[in-house]
């Protein structure tokens, strides 16, 4: 999690002067996600994620994946245009991630989930086994 703090606060203040707009950065949940039964070792295969981007003030950013040995923890990185009127509607997307298989060892996807009540990292996780 001290990494994800490290790297959401380089990336505010990257963002921050981005076009001299008033921009926040931040992390959105993943709301759903589909992934194979297993991978195959050394091909290329595909998750897809599903998130939500709150209001149309929101725009989607980047992919947050981090490694974690044999774990990957998946977010989604967002920007904030704090000016602007927001149609206050949910936004729903898609999003199709390309996985190179390169351990043999099963996969561990961490999918963030947002916060608990005292501001812990939620996460959903799924096992996929290498063949």
């Amino acid at each position: 999690m001290k990494k994800i703090l490290l790297l959401g606060l380089i990336f505010s203040f990257l963002t921050s002067c981005l076009d001299n707009k008033n921009l926040a950065a931040k992390y959105l949940p993943i709301d759903s996600f589909e992934t194979p039964s297993s991978f195959t070792y050394r091909t290329v295969d595909t998750i897809k994620i599903k998130y939500s981007l709150p209001n149309s003030c929101h725009s989607y950013h980047s992919l947050y994946y981090q490694y974690q040995d044999t774990a990957r923890i998946i977010a989604i990185r967002a920007l904030e245009d704090l000016e602007s009127a927001c149609i206050e509607q949910v936004f729903e997307r898609e999003l199709i991630v390309p996985i190179q298989v390169t351990q043999r060892q099963s996969y561990v996807f961490k999918f963030w989930k947002g916060k608990d009540s005292n501001g812990q990292d939620l996460y959903e996780e799924k096992v996929v086994p290498v063949n």
